[in-house]
């Protein structure tokens, strides 16, 4: 490996890294990828390995870090045009050609003659990087930034931009990775893959499994385990084919994933993305204390007022607000609702059956506001129909199906755990604006913006964005289409003629300022595109506020009916 900026250590800089990652992009073989990364991660130096995987991995920061680079797209954008020279034309030309961050920041600098550059090592970025996140003001990560690009290659800029913006696109996703790091070093797969799953860190494993103490892996408190995931089922009989007959069936709330850590006189909450959300919700960790034993808990927190599950546009308002005053909790309650526990003391669990983990979370005493999840066992895709219509009657989503048998999988989406809901209804929507798809639909127009009509006038309002449902042909059809009636490019985004009518469905219509229309729709997928209809037959903003005030009727006399 060479050395850089002057240091005589022998270091990896990151022009390998971005050759490297380039002949990964340039192959369609996942083996050819694998033999490709494994042979980088094999010859890179232990003191910057860590760091290389977690870059592959698309990471920068190691699990459990907290730290943020709170750089923004127009905080970039802004900083790109000072060291390229770039006006707007020229880079919302170079979003048009790549639709890639890292692509248009490569080709930008290319264009700059005379650039005064000189070697980053991965450990120089990585420093770097620490610095940025550092930073106490917005003017102060600018110039720290504008400073790497300006000592950057083009190809190191492309790579900076990449990891900075998140997106990697050299077709690899993190099992890839993981087999890498099993070759380079000589490691059985499932045991670099098992590694990943319990550290949550592609970093660490790269290390342990360099220095063959795979073994040694194992959840850290007050480190998040990214959650387990369910598989979704259209309906009960699909559930039962998967599961068998006997399912447990557990409530599916309407709030945020949160796992939650106690250890001696400390707690953290963690959202589902691995943020610290402790100080948002200072009664759930109040309570936490109260606990008899250290924990690790997987579960929900949902606004709850009088016996009953508030809707998620309550919960909204306490999200991101850091030390809630007594005002705002009085307002808008909240609970946390445990359905599994991983570590008891420091005794690990996942690896137990469902059966075990439930007994020793129904052991614990958690006091209020913490609660278990409603769990019932049932037989048959009759018995799962009925629980599914009492858990909507507790204003719940739908179910969660468990195997009583299953381990925890941290991070996996498997068979053992399913989700059962229903769309609420759907709307005919027309589209406003569509932006550059990414990944597998880099270089087609897949994101699409959409809005209904302003009764009794021509004006449309914003309600929602969506970018499932359509198959890859209709994708691409719609793109020839939505760049033929282009009014406003933006670069990345474009405005577009209303012309296209698509079907949404959703799972909730619920109040928000970030729209229009002054509504948004909790899940929208798209339905179908409906060739059928004139932009004239799409529905009004009167129909979704009908929608909005009938959820929140019929939630007034299940209470009245039900007593919840």
């Amino acid at each position: 490996m060479a050395a850089a900026g002057g240091d005589d250590r022998r270091v990896t800089t990151l022009a390998e890294l971005a050759r490297a990652g380039d002949a990964i992009a340039k192959t369609s073989s996942k083996l050819e990828k694998v033999r490709l990364l494994a042979q980088f991660l094999a010859t890179t130096e232990e003191a910057e390995l860590a760091q290389a995987a977690r870059y592959f991995g698309g990471g920068v920061f190691p699990a459990g870090d907290e730290r943020t680079l709170q750089v923004g797209g127009a905080a970039f954008s802004a900083v790109l045009r000072n060291v390229s020279g770039a006006d707007e034309a020229a880079i919302r030309a170079a979003w048009r050609r790549h639709s890639d961050a890292g692509d248009v920041t490569g080709e930008l600098l290319s264009r700059v003659e005379d650039r005064d550059t000189e070697p980053i090592s991965i450990r120089d970025l990585g420093q770097a990087f620490a610095t940025i996140a550092g930073a106490r003001v917005a003017r102060e990560r600018t110039a720290l930034l504008t400073a790497l690009l300006e000592r950057a290659s083009p190809d190191e800029a492309r790579y900076i931009a990449k990891l900075i913006t998140a997106e990697l696109r050299i077709g690899l996703r993190e099992g890839l990775v993981e087999e890498a790091v099993a070759v380079a070093f000589g490691a059985e797969p499932a045991a670099v893959s098992r590694a990943v799953m319990l550290t949550g860190d592609l970093g660490e494993a790269a290390l342990l499994a360099k220095a063959g103490r795979l073994d040694d892996a194992a959840p850290r408190w007050f480190v998040p385990l990214r959650s387990m995931l369910a598989t979704p089922v259209a309906d009960a009989a699909e559930a039962v084919a998967r599961l068998g007959e006997d399912v447990w069936v557990e409530d599916k709330y309407d709030g945020i994933r949160c796992q939650l850590h106690r250890r001696g006189a400390d707690v953290a909450l963690y959202s589902r993305d691995l943020k610290n959300i402790s100080a948002q919700f200072p009664e759930v960790t109040d309570a936490a204390m109260h606990l008899h034993s250290d924990v690790m808990l997987d579960g929900e927190i949902l606004a709850f007022h009088d016996g009953r599950v508030m809707p998620f546009h309550a919960l909204q308002t306490r999200l991101g607000r850091i030390a809630p005053d007594a005002a705002v909790m009085t307002a808008v309650p909240v609970i946390y609702v445990a359905w599994d526990v991983l570590m008891v003391d420091d005794e690990v669990l996942i690896d137990h059956p469902l059966r075990e983990r439930r007994a020793r979370l129904e052991a614990l005493a958690v006091p209020h506001p913490l609660a278990l999840a409603h769990l019932e066992r049932v037989r048959g895709a009759a018995e799962i129909d009925r629980r599914f219509d009492d858990a909507r009657a507790r204003f719940n989503e739908g179910l969660l199906l468990k195997q009583p048998e299953s381990q925890y999988t941290p991070g996996r989406r498997g068979l053992n755990w399913l989700k059962l809901k229903r769309p609420l209804d759907t709307l005919d929507v027309v589209v406003v604006g569509a932006e550059w798809g990414h990944g597998k639909r880099r270089g087609v127009l897949s994101d699409v913006t959409f809005a209904v009509r302003v009764d009794g006038t021509d004006q449309l309002a914003t309600i929602g964005k969506a970018y499932t449902g359509l198959t890859d042909a209709e994708i691409a059809e719609m793109t020839a289409l939505l760049l033929d009636i282009t009014v406003a490019d933006h670069g990345h985004y474009r405005t577009v003629e209303p012309r296209i009518v698509l079907e949404i469905a959703f799972d909730a219509v619920q109040f928000s300022v970030r729209h229009k229309s002054g509504f948004a729709l909790r899940f929208p997928r798209i339905a179908r595109w409906r060739h059928d209809k004139a932009t004239s037959e799409i529905d009004t903003l009167s129909r979704v506020r009908d929608l909005a005030t009938a959820i929140e009727r019929d939630r007034v006399q299940l209470v009245d009916q039900t007593g919840a």
